[in-house]
């Protein structure tokens, strides 16, 4: 499922219109990126965690030449499903 399809779901099931959906669906992903580029954590109940894992710089190797290079440290977006959602997945 592609965001869009996401939106005409939530659209019908909520009984409002694509647009206002939208713009929901935008705020929120929005709110999240701008939490997390601030090294917060968003717990959602029923839903999961989102949160940042620091990685530490490190060496790594080219495939290609096989030369040893300097992998920079990153942080990287992170997402830890809650139980209420495992639950649901797993039937």
């Amino acid at each position: 499922m592609n965001k869009g399809e996401m939106i005409t779901l939530a659209a019908a099931k909520s009984g409002v219109s694509k647009k206002e959906t939208k713009e929901v669906v935008d705020a929120l992903v929005d709110l999240v990126g701008d939490v997390l580029k601030g090294g917060d954590t968003i717990q959602i109940a029923g839903f999961g965690t989102f949160k940042v894992s620091e990685r530490a710089a490190r060496q790594g190797r080219n495939p290609k030449t096989g030369e040893t290079i300097q992998i920079a440290a990153s942080r990287s977006p992170s997402f830890k499903a809650g139980k209420a959602l495992k639950d649901k997945v797993n039937g």
